[in-house]
């Protein structure tokens, strides 16, 4: 089995000297690369072609919310390339999980968020759930961040206007899906509430994932909110 290749980014050495400790220990795993700034991650990922990328935020010349936007857009662009190299999934680490630039950071594209003080079975299980595609970032999490942080919701008939004709292409059972992810709600519970099989709600995920052009569960939610269908707590 070829090993997941990382890139660890921070601008501490002695914490990617401890993650780096952890992660070559693993069969299925290899660090082939470190980072201290955003700029030369973006570099460090053209260079040495990870596969995924473990993320600080807060860092010197370029922070890890632009080096993200960046590395997104270049895997995004090579996607329809057969030639490209493939290309990161990223995952970002920071040491508060209400972070204004977590939230940035998942809007630019990243695949999830972990805690820096996360154990190691956590930070493995991360790992290897980010390489097969999934996101990580809990939907109650990422419901929190949203709630905080998320800029402007539509409120006037024009806005509103304008986040009914994004949705046009769902079902009504399709934004009836969405507007529970969008809540942080599992599979399971979603099924529950709106009397479904599982099946079958994965099913609508997948179908709104293909329509509306998301990476993953963590853009659903954005997007729930970014719409409307589902607003912030008082």
């Amino acid at each position: 089995m070829t090993p997941i290749r990382l890139l660890l980014v921070d601008d501490q050495a002695m914490v990617r000297a401890g993650f780096r400790m952890v992660l070559d220990a693993q069969p299925d795993m290899s660090v082939v690369g470190e980072a201290g700034t955003g700029a030369e991650a973006v570099e460090r990922v053209a260079q040495l072609g990870p596969d995924v990328v473990l993320m600080d935020v807060r860092m010197p010349v370029m922070d890890g919310v632009e080096a993200t936007r960046r590395i997104v857009e270049a895997r995004d662009a090579g996607a329809h390339d057969p030639t490209a190299q493939p290309a990161p999934m990223v995952l970002v680490l920071t040491t508060f999980d209400l972070d204004e630039y977590v939230y940035a950071a998942l809007k630019a594209g990243a695949s999830g968020f972990l805690l820096k003080d996360a154990g190691p079975a956590e930070l493995l299980a991360a790992i290897r759930a980010v390489h097969r595609g999934e996101s990580v970032v809990a939907p109650t999490a990422t419901r929190r961040l949203l709630e905080r942080f998320l800029p402007s919701l539509p409120s006037g008939p024009r806005e509103q206007l304008g986040a009914q004709e994004q949705l046009a292409p769902l079902t009504e059972r399709e934004r009836e899906v969405l507007v529970e992810v969008g809540r942080g709600l599992t599979n399971a519970e979603i099924a529950a509430k709106l009397f479904l099989a599982e099946a079958t709600v994965k099913t609508h995920i997948g179908h709104i994932l293909a329509k509306m052009q998301l990476r993953d569960r963590i853009q659903m939610v954005v997007l729930a909110y970014d719409t409307g269908l589902v607003r912030p707590r008082p």
